[in-house]
């Protein structure tokens, strides 16, 4: 997910000032609203890469990474997330499907997808698919197995 506060919102002391105060005074109308958007940025963040976790199970690769902000107060916002979801497909079509669909609600379970979440998803559905057909193809050589020996068998009588 990627949000982000416009960074022109904020301006900090040069590196050589030695006080190292922002430079939006906490008494300036606009660093309540600041702070106030960071911190719902940060809670927005968090909750949007825990849903991808808690929908993960299996398919989730590690935790979640985040990029953070420094606020004017001298705290760190979460302000973009990330987590690594195992895309790679399964042993057999069966479970090429099932991690598929796992995949489709980790990417999808956030109430605000992003569209990095939204092509995961699409990916996913194309490895469904995938798996469908190698089914279909495996139930097709079976028939066509069986066929064949159904002629060889009545052919030999």
């Amino acid at each position: 997910m990627n949000i982000h506060v416009a960074p022109t919102l904020y301006h900090y002391s040069s590196p050589d000032n030695q006080s190292k105060k922002p430079s939006i005074p906490e008494k300036s109308p606009s660093y309540p609203l600041l702070i106030s958007k960071l911190v719902s940025t940060d809670t927005k963040v968090r909750a949007h890469e825990a849903a991808h976790i808690g929908a993960g199970g299996g398919v989730v690769s590690g935790g979640a990474n985040f990029s953070y902000t420094k606020g004017p107060d001298g705290k760190m916002y979460a302000t973009a997330g990330e987590v690594p979801i195992d895309t790679s497909e399964g042993k057999n079509p069966d479970e090429t499907i099932r991690k598929a669909r796992q995949i489709v609600a980790a990417a999808m379970a956030p109430a605000d997808p992003s569209p990095q979440d939204y092509r995961v998803a699409a990916t996913a559905v194309v490895m469904e698919m995938r798996g469908h057909l190698e089914q279909t193809k495996e139930l097709q050589d079976t028939i066509n197995g069986q066929k064949a020996y159904s002629v060889t068998a009545t052919s030999s009588q």
